[in-house]
């Protein structure tokens, strides 16, 4: 058994040594593209008109801008038990950010918040 586990550790090792530059770019490229998304997404959540707007804005920045920074960082520390924690963050993070987006947008509407259909006040039908 130790054979195997020291066969599986040398190989871990001489792939990541093979493959430490191209996890180096793609780390860094992930990590810029995600922290872009976040500021792009930032801006427009204060831009954005209701608040309906603004959770959609809220979640899609949450998911894909921390899910590219994740992504980013498992990249860069390689094949590591770091990486396969980060990858563990990744698929909670992924999981309760769309659920929690749409708990508080269920939450709103049923509070009597309405969507804002973009017509003027006047030619809106009352509720």
């Amino acid at each position: 058994m130790e054979v195997a586990i020291d066969t599986v550790a040398r190989w871990v090792e001489v792939v990541n040594q093979a493959l430490e530059p191209a996890f180096h770019i793609g780390g860094w490229i992930f990590l810029v593209a995600g922290s872009l998304f976040a500021v792009i997404g930032g801006i427009g959540l204060l831009r954005m008109p209701d608040f309906y707007c603004r959770i959609h804005a809220a979640g899609i920045t949450d998911t894909m801008g921390a899910g590219m920074v994740l992504c980013g960082l498992m990249l860069k520390a390689g094949i590591s038990l770091v990486a396969a924690k980060l990858l563990i963050i990744l698929f909670f993070m992924l999981v309760s950010s769309p659920t929690s987006t749409h708990a508080l947008a269920q939450a709103a509407m049923t509070a009597g918040l309405m969507p804002d259909s973009g017509e003027p006040e006047e030619e809106r039908p009352s509720t």
